[in-house]
């Protein structure tokens, strides 16, 4: 199996930390833009696109800051993926930013891309920030 390689967006978003945050960090506001449904038992999280399902745990988060949910396998044990979302504010012009860090196959990081960027186009509709 090949390595994925890191990879890293940065999307400026319109809106308030707060806001935002609430669209990263729980299973509506995910299920919202990211996936077409979220569930979460715990620390685990199921996300489903039509009819493929993956899980995640929610590694860490710091609230109104980031979220960081690492794939894990069949057995519910952690993989080496992870992704995470996390917020950053301008300090002096106070602008709003998602940074983006994911994982994908060395040869399929511009889809990847591309598909983030669907998907965070879909969350600026959806509070407002286009």
């Amino acid at each position: 199996m090949d390595q994925k390689v890191r990879y890293e967006i940065e999307f400026p978003i319109n809106s308030s930390p707060q806001l935002l945050y609430q669209y990263i960090s729980t299973p509506s506001g995910l299920s919202e833009w990211f996936a077409d449904n979220v569930n979460s038992r715990g620390e685990f999280f199921t996300f489903i696109w039509n009819d493929s399902e993956e899980k995640a745990r929610l590694a860490s988060k710091k609230s109104g800051e980031k979220v960081k949910f690492k794939w894990v396998d069949e057995n519910s044990k952690d993989t080496e993926y992870f992704f995470e979302l996390h917020i950053l504010v301008d300090e002096l012009t106070k602008d709003v930013s998602l940074m983006v860090v994911d994982f994908a196959d060395k040869n399929e990081v511009d889809e990847a891309t591309q598909l983030w960027e669907n998907q965070i186009s879909d969350l600026k509709h959806l509070i407002g920030s286009v």
